[in-house]
C-alpha cells in the first residue's frame, strides 16, 4: 500500500517552515559593477556547527514521476543549499518533523533556475532532477561528527505531478 503526495510549485511562503528559496525574484537588492550586474542579496541562511562551508559538485540521475519516496535524510549539524548548474526544474521533498521523525512530506517543484536550501534539521528527499545533465553545486557542512540521518517510511509515498 502507499500513500499520495501531489507536487505544488516552489514559493517562498510555502517553503519557509522549511528553509530558503534561492532566486532573482523581485528587484536586485543593489547594482554593483558599474551598474552591469544585479545583486540579490544574501538569500540563504548557511548554518553550520563545528566545520565550514564547502562547495561541491553533484552529478544525479534523472527520475520520473510518479516517483516512490520511502526515505528521508536530515544533516542535523548544517544546512544544504542545492543550486542547479542548469535551468531545468527538478522536485524538492520535505517533512516537518514531529518528535523527531518526519511528517507528512510535502514534494515541491522548482521553477527554471531557482535553487533551494535546507535549514540545519530539515528532513528531505534526496536530490531529485527530473532532467539530465542533473548537476548542481551543493553548499554544506564539511566537518567532524556525523551529520547525516535517515528515516525509511514503513509505507511509501507515491510522488504525483500536480
Amino acid at each position: 500500500m502507499t500513500r499520495a503526495i501531489r507536487i505544488e510549485p516552489l514559493s517562498r511562503a510555502a517553503f519557509a517552515p522549511f528553509g530558503d528559496v534561492l532566486d532573482t525574484e523581485g528587484a536586485p537588492d543593489r547594482m554593483i559593477n558599474q551598474g552591469l550586474c544585479g545583486r540579490f542579496h544574501d538569500r540563504a541562511r548557511l548554518d553550520f556547527a563545528n566545520g565550514r562551508a564547502g562547495v561541491s559538485l553533484f552529478q544525479a540521475e534523472p527520475r520520473s514521476l510518479p516517483l516512490m519516496l520511502d526515505m528521508v535524510e536530515r544533516h542535523p549539524l548544517g544546512s544544504q543549499a542545492f543550486v542547479p548548474m542548469s535551468l531545468d526544474p527538478f522536485l524538492v521533498i520535505v517533512a516537518p518533523d514531529q518528535a523527531g521523525k518526519p511528517g507528512r512530506p510535502r514534494a515541491f517543484l522548482t521553477a527554471p533556475g531557482q535553487g533551494i536550501n535546507f535549514h540545519r534539521g530539515t528532513w528531505h528527499g534526496v536530490l531529485t532532477p527530473l532532467a539530465e545533465p542533473g548537476l548542481f553545486a551543493v553548499i554544506d557542512r564539511i566537518g567532524e561528527g556525523s551529520n547525516l540521518e535517515e528515516h525509511r517510511f514503513e509505507t511509501p509515498y507515491r510522488v504525483l505531478a500536480g
